[in-house]
């Protein structure tokens, strides 16, 4: 099947002390995250039954990656975000959590629906563990970081919003993986 947009990939390593101190403020994006029928709802979603910070402190670095996805059709209806983001995210998710496991390190997914239960119900809203705990990651902005200030500073992307129901000119997706030891390649 053709696919009927363009993929860009941007990627940069951070130091997690840096990325830490100048681009995340928890106090800020937990209330964000408040709003959103997600908060206590799913298992990468806030709040979170542990202090976030000590589980990046045993890392020195961070790997950004940004996708840029941009639609063939410029009047492509808001509501048919996920028909271009599902693939991507999928493909992605793969990448990180390869990277997770070869790195030891920790990945961070996006936001919004989870698409490792197929629709079905988080079993967190029942009180049940994850059922994909392999699978399942936090977005950054779950852990209290600026994404759209990392997309612009690390990576020099502009992130762009739709309006009256029209995708904006791209969409940006932001993920990273916390590590240590050598570089690693996106």
């Amino acid at each position: 099947m053709e696919k009927n947009y363009d993929v860009e990939e941007l990627a940069a390593i951070i130091g997690r002390e840096r990325y830490v101190s100048e681009f995340r403020d928890v106090p800020t994006f937990e209330a964000c995250c408040r709003q959103c029928p997600n908060y206590a709802n799913r298992w990468g979603c806030p709040p979170f039954d542990h202090d976030t910070l000590q589980d990046l402190v045993a890392f020195e670095k961070v790997l950004i990656v940004g996708i840029i996805i941009t639609p063939h059709d410029s009047k492509m209806p808001l509501d048919r975000v996920y028909d271009l983001m599902w693939p991507e995210l999928e493909r992605v998710n793969k990448r990180l959590l390869e990277l997770e496991k070869v790195s030891r390190g920790m990945a961070f997914g996006f936001v919004g629906k989870c698409p490792h239960c197929k629709g079905a119900p988080c079993a967190r809203t029942s009180g049940d563990p994850c059922r994909h705990p392999e699978l399942v990651r936090p977005s950054l902005e779950a852990y209290g970081f600026n994404v759209s200030l990392t997309a612009s500073e690390v990576l020099g992307i502009d992130m762009r919003w739709g309006s009256a129901g029209t995708m904006p000119p791209y969409l940006t997706l932001v993920c990273g993986l916390f590590f240590n030891g050598p570089d690693l390649q996106w």
